[in-house]
């Protein structure tokens, strides 16, 4: 019975997606060499929002979903468009974003950042 329990608790647990809250560090590899980007993610009301720092600017997360372990957003600024997928996993998300005719893989880890 109690097995039955936990069982229950982790597909419940899963249906809200998992915990991708706080900063994300990414680093992909570009035509000028490798490039850093800070995705910082929020959930509030059930609604995934958040921003990005990249070489091309700030930006904010824009059409977040999360389902499961499945993410996806799109990040737009004044030089480019691109459309993020992935699958989270712990403290590891391995994206994939789409700019025009360009496709990029993107492994991101938490940064764990220490709490006040």
């Amino acid at each position: 019975m109690t097995r039955l329990l936990v069982v229950a608790l982790l597909a419940a647990l899963s249906a809200f997606g998992a915990d991708v809250a706080g900063k994300w560090k990414a680093v992909y590899e570009s035509r000028n060499g490798p490039r850093e980007v800070i995705f910082t993610f929020q959930v509030s009301d059930g609604k995934l929002t958040g921003t990005v720092v990249s070489p091309q600017g700030n930006a904010p997360i824009t059409a977040a979903t999360l389902d499961g372990d499945k993410i996806s957003f799109t990040v737009e600024t004044d030089q480019v468009k691109a459309a993020f997928t992935g699958t989270v996993a712990g403290d590891e998300m391995k994206l994939t974003a789409t700019a025009g005719e360009r496709t990029y893989d993107l492994p991101a880890k938490r940064i764990n950042e220490p709490r006040p």
